[in-house]
């Protein structure tokens, strides 16, 4: 499955970003989707998954209660609403699919920068 992240872009403190991720080449019914997050000079971070099937969500502390993960069956696009948005959560944002219990499809990463 080929991924394109998108929605990137520069927020003040307490706003807030949509990213979108569209697949596209399967369906995901079959599919883990995931959003990872990688700030400058830190390892990737899990931020959040949702399985396609079951619709079953679950969050890194750090995001729980601000960020909402979906997805969009007719268009194959699973999306991260980013509310109430810190300068800790800057970092580039990459979602990722899993069928087989590892991250095995990654797409391009988005940048989220968010001033204080």
């Amino acid at each position: 499955v080929q991924l394109q992240a998108f929605g990137g872009g520069l927020v003040q403190a307490g706003g807030s970003l949509r990213l979108s991720c569209a697949a596209s080449g399967r369906t995901l019914s079959r599919y883990t989707m995931g959003w990872f997050r990688q700030a400058p000079g830190k390892g990737r971070e899990f931020v959040a998954q949702i399985i396609w099937s079951s619709n079953n969500t679950y969050y890194a502390n750090s995001v729980k209660g601000r960020f909402t993960i979906s997805r969009d069956n007719a268009k194959n696009t699973v999306y991260l609403q980013m509310n109430t948005l810190k300068p800790e959560d800057t970092a580039v944002y990459s979602c990722a699919a899993s069928d087989s219990g590892a991250w095995n499809s990654w797409g391009q990463g988005t940048q989220v920068t968010v001033s204080s």
